[in-house]
């Protein structure tokens, strides 16, 4: 039996890129696989039928399971809807994995409201929708006396975590990711669903736009940026074998894993009475030596 064989798994952004390489590999572990793509370029203008069509036909040639879903999973008739096409196609759902998004990368100070507003759309907004019409199966089932073995896998970013010079609003909106992902894994346990998320780096769109000469393909040998490498993490994470991993950001780039750290409390000082405006300076700077020094941000010199 494969690692993911029956399990229902709805991946958003899977017409192309990372997300098709996601449903590609779902569907060769077993999976029965709802492939969404609203068919936008990487700005998230226009749409076709096509991306996600294409995918779904190459997993039913090789002898996988899966249907297209073309509905923009940033409203709610689009994320709702998609949720019950893997319960209407398949019986039900197990996973799912939030992909899509969009960039309109700008420098802080020349950014527009229009710009900021539609990559919190896609990206929170569409996070947050999705992941709110699963939970409401999923609840239901468990209280049917059904619980699921339940996944949601969501896609934050180095930028997100880091952040990335040009790229504020993206930055913040895959940032508001992983601080989601803690509160779901929180939250949603009880219910059989764990919430991880991933901060890939590989082969795009939207990154041979914005890191064009990192992304280049190679002449030959292993090619770390292929979208197909990061995969396996998101199948495993998919799976029955992942149940005791949950609240945890993975990295993940060519043949590399790594966990994560996120904020933690670091060094202290308590006066043990109110502060005087005087102190701080002296203070905050001994904390600051004790502390661990921040990671650069991406493009920052």
């Amino acid at each position: 039996m494969s690692l993911c064989t029956d399990r229902v798994v709805v991946i958003t952004g899977a017409g192309r890129g990372i997300g098709r390489a996601h449903a590609l590999a779902f569907a060769a572990e077993g999976a029965k696989v709802v492939v969404n793509d609203i068919g936008t370029s990487g700005r998230g203008e226009g749409a076709s039928v096509q991306p996600a069509a294409n995918v779904v036909a190459e997993i039913l040639a090789a002898g996988g399971q899966a249907v297209a879903h073309f509905g923009d999973i940033s409203s709610e008739e689009g994320a709702f809807g998609l949720v019950k096409t893997a319960i209407e196609h398949f019986g039900g759902l197990d996973v799912i994995v939030n992909n899509a998004g969009i960039l309109r990368d700008r420098m802080f100070v020349s950014a527009t409201l229009d710009e900021w507003d539609a990559v919190m759309k896609v990206h929170l907004r569409g996070h947050f929708l999705l992941g709110s019409a699963a939970c409401a199966y999923w609840r239901a089932e468990s209280k049917a006396g059904r619980q699921r073995q339940a996944r949601i896998i969501n896609t934050s970013s180095g930028a997100g975590l880091l952040g990335s010079v040009g790229q504020a609003a993206y930055s913040t909106a895959k940032g508001g990711i992983a601080s989601l992902t803690l509160v779901q894994a929180a939250e949603l346990g009880r219910y059989g669903v764990t919430a991880n998320a991933i901060a890939p780096a590989a082969r795009t769109r939207m990154t041979e736009a914005a890191f064009s000469e990192m992304m280049a393909k190679p002449d030959s040998g292993f090619d770390a940026m292929d979208p197909a490498n990061v995969s396996p993490l998101v199948v495993w994470l998919g799976s029955n074998d992942s149940e005791a991993t949950t609240g945890r950001i993975f990295e993940v780039q060519g043949g590399q894993i790594s966990v994560a750290e996120g904020w933690r409390r670091g060094p202290e000082a308590d006066a043990g009475r109110r502060w005087r405006p005087e102190e701080i300076g002296d203070t905050v700077r001994r904390l600051l030596d004790e502390s661990t020094p921040p990671s650069p941000v991406y493009g920052a010199r």
